[in-house]
């Protein structure tokens, strides 16, 4: 589905990604972990072509989408559903119409089957009847959950996760976990996901892929990273520290 090669990433004179190799699996969950400040957002940015790579490529579905046109570009990240991290909601839109934006600005649906689509979205997140309310009215988690909603109007393939977790309580942290595995198995969909959470990163990666000084260092199951003996690997799970990964 998404295969990413060679790729290289600089700011200045600040290197973040610095020959980065990734393939990631049809219809399962992806999970990149680092530390703060590692490159995974510039990652997810590289895989949605909002940034281009100094070197290397992006494909999705064997195109090369560094190489697209605008046009073009815009095409294939309709298969893209994103949840940002502050689930990025309007807050002068209700939540119907947060969900139903991309549908009105990139399809010509009919506004009874926008409302359908909305309505279908909205309960597969666990919410139901609140298309009136406004983001203000809603906690965390709701947020979320109408971010996911939104990702989920154009009916992606893709869905790329920055840090869903962030912010919530455990309890509505597990009920986001919960959600994330359910929709992905629910959809079929492909799921990359950017998270800290190390108990979040075992629970709902199919595959784990550890970021560290610009390339994926360890790859794996679950169970395959919990018995890395990478000294990376050791020190981000143990959350000790002492170790390769230094505190600036």
């Amino acid at each position: 589905m998404i295969k990413i090669v060679d790729l290289h990433k600089s700011f200045g004179k600040q290197t973040v990604l610095d020959g980065l190799n990734l393939d990631i699996e049809d219809r399962k969950t992806t999970v990149v972990i680092g530390k703060s400040g590692g490159g995974k957002s510039v990652l997810l940015k590289h895989i949605i072509g909002l940034l281009k790579p100094d070197q290397g490529h992006v494909m999705i579905d064997d195109i090369n989408i560094t190489n697209l046109n605008e046009k073009d570009l815009n095409e294939t990240r309709k298969k893209f559903g994103v949840l940002f991290q502050e689930s990025a909601l309007f807050d002068s839109m209700t939540v119907g119409e947060n969900v139903a934006f991309p549908l009105r600005e990139h399809t010509k649906m009919k506004e009874e089957e926008i409302g359908q689509t909305v309505a279908d979205r909205l309960k597969a997140v666990g919410l139901t009847g609140v298309e009136n309310k406004m983001p203000s009215e809603l906690s965390g988690g709701m947020k979320k959950r109408v971010g996911l909603a939104r990702a989920l109007a154009m009916h992606p393939r893709i869905v790329l996760f920055d840090e869903p977790t962030t912010g919530l309580d455990p309890i509505m942290t597990e009920a986001i976990n919960q959600l994330i595995t359910d929709t992905q198995e629910k959809f079929g969909l492909t799921c990359v996901v950017i998270s800290h959470d190390i108990q979040s990163v075992l629970k709902i990666g199919h595959m784990i892929a550890m970021l560290y000084e610009g390339k994926i260092v360890e790859y794996g199951t679950p169970e395959k990273i919990k018995a890395s003996k990478n000294p990376v690997v050791e020190q981000f799970l143990s959350g000790k520290i002492e170790g390769p990964i230094k505190i600036i």
